[in-house]
């Protein structure tokens, strides 16, 4: 009969904190500007938990850790992740911090202490209500697996690498202009700093 009761009060209490919960966000709005509060957050992160299979949990990266495909996940990264990423990983992109959930900072132990197979599950196929799509090929996908090794790097990512980066993130149209108007200026340059060559006088 206690158990009962407690079930029963542990129940009401659940429900009345869901009521209390919704009333507050339909008060505040549901604005992607907003963190998120500690309920959303433990809900997200048992069901990015629980949305990777056990089995998956256990994979190992079958690829080899070698600086090429170091530096080819790196280039990848830069080409396709950082929009929402950054460079680094932080997040700390106009996309990425505007998503709901917010990008995660990569670098942090929660998804540091994520195994490959669940950093690579994440990638693969991406979590359902966030801002993550699924990337890679329903066939064997190394060059998620590659990810895998540039993600746990993210920590020890140093200023050179980001440089190198830099040169390789996506470009908008506006900068894309930028860029044709400043070497169209540079040749413009070149070709002006050059004096005519004297003209050789020839003596009929």
């Amino acid at each position: 009969m206690r158990k009962r009761t407690l079930l029963l009060l542990l129940t009401a209490a659940g429900v009345a904190g869901i009521a209390a919960f919704g009333l507050v966000s339909i008060r505040r709005g549901f604005s992607a500007r907003d963190n998120p509060s500690w309920v959303e957050t433990i809900v997200a992160r048992t069901t990015r938990s629980v949305a990777v299979p056990a089995g998956a949990k256990r994979l190992k990266n079958p690829i080899p850790n070698t600086p090429d495909n170091l530096a080819e996940a790196r280039a990848h990264f830069a080409d396709h992740c950082a929009t929402c990423h950054a460079n680094n990983g932080s997040g700390d992109t106009e996309i990425g911090k505007n998503l709901y959930p917010k990008a995660p900072d990569m670098r942090l132990p929660q998804t540091q202490h994520l195994t490959d197979g669940e950093l690579y599950y994440t990638i693969h196929n991406g979590i359902r209500l966030t801002g993550m799509p699924a990337w890679g090929t329903a066939e064997k996908d190394e060059g998620s697996w590659k990810l895998v090794f540039f993600i746990r790097h993210l920590p020890k990512l140093t200023p050179a690498e980001e440089r190198e980066m830099e040169e390789l993130n996506p470009k908008g149209p506006g900068e894309k202009q930028e860029e044709l108007k400043e070497e169209q200026f540079l040749n413009e340059g070149q070709s002006g700093s050059q004096a005519p060559k004297p003209r050789k006088q020839h003596n009929h």
